[in-house]
């Protein structure tokens, strides 16, 4: 038998098994056999471990990368772009400038029914929550890659950060962007900050940006103002600004109240809104149009005017302004500004026909108004339409004031003590040779022969008669008599600019208003008139705000631009204009009244400036070729031979200052005139050879000086003592009172020594010495 060991031979139930590797360890365990079939496509758990552990690193990695390299950008253009918002002085909306319209306001300037509404609307959580929600932008993200279109699931602050940091596009890389400044925005700031700053840039629909903007445009109210149920409808738009204003689409009106009863319920869940308010609600339909915010009409020329007054008074420089949000609360009054409007579409543009009459074509209008006491311009007419004509017609300096400049001469006058060339002293009876063409006497420049109206020669003529009628002559003289550059300085005092075109260079010729002025400047004047001489310049402005801070304004002064005597002197001629001279059509306005009327050279234009006691307003009617922009004659304009102040302008006049004043107790002038204002003067000594009356040179001196009397006597204009005040502003009467002497308290009488009296309706009764013109006519009452 051999020894080696011989191969066993199979039984039952034996198998022999697989020969084990060589190089396996002994006493180890074989590896698992292969996956196969359809579990080789099951990962392992650890290969699971391992990917989630992977991706876990991934992200986190990520997010801090993404946290770190993603920084807080500023703010985009379009976010920081607000209007300029213009106010009346009752706050109310002129209009706002800018092509944004936007106007940012604090949290507590918005009302609480308002942030709830958002709230309730967009994220009621918005205070409770973190910045992003993960799962809704998971969402929204997969909708926008997949096409399915904008969903919205993002946070205030994730809204907020689009609206004001980001662009609108839908992409991957925006949203994140997105999610890393909301979480870096809700570090640094407050969760009320935030909600102001969505609700300063979501858009509402009509172009308005920010609630404040909406509140205006869908209700015509502030944001402060919103009720509970127009807060949910303004909430409502955020979803679909363009298609929920059910004025435009009213189809869609039932799906809007779906959203608006959306809101309104969440309100209630969130305990905001009580169930008793709720079951009272009705939807609040918008406004079909709101007042417009923009240019058209007279609002463009208000914000070119005002934006002009803020620069030229450095209250704001140009560039900043150009940058918005700034509150402007002019000192306009919306009902007087209609009343203008109106009055000059009543009384001249209505009967224009431009397509019969060329010249009416031309015609354009200037006009306004100043609060004598404050300076404060409450209304202005600077043309028929901004966005038509661009030229604001109240501020321009091209156009001649005409005789509407006559006053000023004559203030001058009183206010130097001066005296015509023979040495009488000017007063409203002064005599002057008022024949047309008459050569000005004691003038040592070229000859100069103005002509009156129509050539007519009047001959001896007191200042009072010659500023009725407007008398050419008389006031060229007086000029030299005074000496231009006084009656320069008196009219820069007044209120002129020392600017005024053809105010420094002209002689007699001064008189007659070849003096550029503009409408509001002339307004200021004969509003230091108004005042007894006291002027503190005009102001447009009220209050000016930036992000809720005031805005500081220059101090105004008032100062004694004239004496009362010189004013007083002036207004008591003025009177006479309106009663029985070239300006009765003014008469309309059924309040005692002073004015004067002008005509530039070759009917270019033509004026009408007068105030009462409480109100000074000056118009004109200028004529401009639509094309050329250059000057043209009105005659045949309406289809009237020539336009005069006493026409258009002094019954625009008429009619606005009756509209603007309804409602205001009627007011006398109370006039402390300059002594002896109104008594007789003999006509001069040698009536053949005197320049005052022939227009011939004599041998004697060019006049006394100007604070002597001839008869060696003399008494200051500015003092109290010779003239007699009466309390006509605080009478029960509205008519004025006279004195029996020379100190007179009337502003329209002519008689010196006369006597009269007011009766209860303020009707004018007056006697007074024959011989003397302008007698007054009674007021005419305006029928309440």
């Amino acid at each position: 038998m051999s020894d080696e060991p011989q191969p066993r031979q199979p039984g039952k139930g034996w198998a022999p098994k697989k020969p084990q590797a060589a190089d396996a360890p002994e006493g180890k365990k074989g590896t698992k056999p292969p996956r196969t079939g359809w579990r080789r496509y099951v990962p392992t758990w650890r290969t699971v471990l391992a990917a989630a552990l992977v991706t876990a690193a991934l992200v986190i990695g990520g997010f801090f990368l993404g946290y770190h390299l993603v920084q807080i950008p500023a703010a985009n253009a379009l976010a920081t772009q607000q209007a300029n918002v213009y106010l009346y002085a009752d706050g109310s909306v002129i209009a706002r400038d800018g092509d944004v319209n936007r106007e940012n306001v604090t949290l507590g300037q918005i009302s609480e029914d308002a942030q709830h509404a958002i709230l309730a609307a967009e994220d009621r959580d918005f205070y409770t929550e973190s910045a992003v929600d993960p799962l809704a932008m998971v969402r929204a993200a997969w909708n926008t890659a997949t096409g399915k279109g904008k969903q919205s699931g993002s946070t205030i602050t994730q809204q907020y950060v689009k609206n004001y940091y980001l662009r609108q596009e839908q992409t991957v890389t925006r949203k994140v962007k997105e999610f890393f400044i909301a979480i870096k925005l809700d570090r640094n700031q407050s969760k009320d900050d935030i909600l102001e700053g969505y609700l300063n840039t979501s858009f509402f629909g009509r172009g308005a940006y920010g609630i404040q903007a909406a509140a205006h445009a869908y209700y015509d109210m502030d944001a402060s103002e919103l009720d509970a149920g127009r807060a949910a409808y303004l909430a409502s738009l955020l979803n679909a600004p363009s298609q929920y204003d059910v004025i435009t689409h009213p189809e869609n009106r039932q799906t809007v109240e779906n959203r608006w009863n959306y809101v309104l319920d969440g309100m209630v869940d969130e305990g905001w809104l009580t169930e008793t308010e709720r079951a009272g609600m009705k939807f609040p339909t918008p406004k079909e149009t709101t007042h417009s915010t923009g240019m058209s009409g007279q609002r463009g020329y208000i914000v070119d005017v005002v934006k002009k007054y803020l620069t030229d008074n450095d209250i704001v420089d140009e560039d900043t302004l150009d940058t918005g949000g700034y509150r402007i609360t002019t000192t306009l009054h919306k009902d007087k500004q209609d009343a203008f409007v109106d009055a000059v579409n009543d009384k001249l543009m209505d009967r224009l026909d431009q397509e019969n009459r060329k010249v009416d074509t031309y015609v354009r209008a200037g006009g306004a108004s100043v609060e004598p006491k404050t300076g404060k311009v409450v209304a202005m007419y600077n043309g028929i339409d901004y966005v038509k004509q661009y030229t604001p017609n109240a501020t321009r300096r091209d156009f001649q004031t005409g005789s509407s400049f006559k006053p000023f001469v004559l203030t001058a006058a009183v206010e130097h003590k001066s005296r015509t060339q023979d040495g009488r002293r000017i007063t409203p009876t002064t005599l002057y040779d008022g024949t047309s063409e008459r050569p000005v006497q004691g003038w040592p420049g070229a000859r100069y022969a103005p002509e009156n109206e129509d050539h007519r020669d009047y001959g001896d003529i007191t200042v009072r008669e010659a500023t009725d009628k407007s008398v050419n002559a008389v006031y060229a003289q007086m000029a030299v008599d005074v000496g231009p550059d006084k009656v320069r300085r008196t009219a820069i005092d007044l209120g002129l600019s020392e600017n005024t075109p053809s105010l420094d260079d002209a002689g007699p010729s001064i008189a007659l208003g070849v003096a550029s002025a503009s409408v509001l400047d002339m307004a200021e004047a004969y509003a230091t008139l108004a005042n007894h001489g006291k002027n503190s310049g005009y102001t447009l402005l009220e209050k000016v705000t930036y992000g809720g801070k005031t805005v500081d304004l220059p101090e105004r002064r008032t100062r004694q631009a004239v004496s009362r005597q010189a004013a007083d002197t002036t207004t008591a001629v003025l009177r006479g204009v309106v009663e029985s001279g070239t300006a009765t059509a003014a008469q309309t306005a059924g309040r005692p009244a002073a004015g004067k009327t002008g005509t530039a050279e070759e009917d270019t234009a033509a004026w009408f400036a007068g105030y009462t006691p409480d109100l000074a307003t000056v118009v004109a009617v200028m004529g401009q070729d639509p094309v050329t922009a250059g000057h043209k004659s009105l005659y045949g304009a309406m289809g009237l031979p020539r336009i005069n102040g006493g026409g258009a302008p002094a019954e625009i006049w008429g009619q606005y200052t009756r509209e603007a004043l309804e409602g205001h107790p009627v007011q006398g002038f109370n006039l402390r005139m300059q002594p002896g204002a109104f008594e007789s003067q003999p006509p001069p000594s040698d009536s053949s050879d005197s320049p005052s009356s022939s227009g011939r040179p004599t041998d004697r001196d060019s006049g006394t000086p100007d604070d002597e009397d001839t008869t060696g006597s003399s008494t200051p204009d500015d003092s109290d003592e010779p003239t007699r005040e009466t309390p006509g502003d605080d009478s029960s009467t509205p008519g004025d009172t006279t004195g029996g002497d020379g100190g007179t308290t009337d502003s329209g009488t002519d008689t010196g020594g006369g006597t009269g009296y007011s009766d209860s309706n303020g009707d004018d009764h007056r006697t007074g010495p024959a011989g003397l013109t302008g007698a007054l006519t009674q007021h005419t009452r305006r029928d309440e």
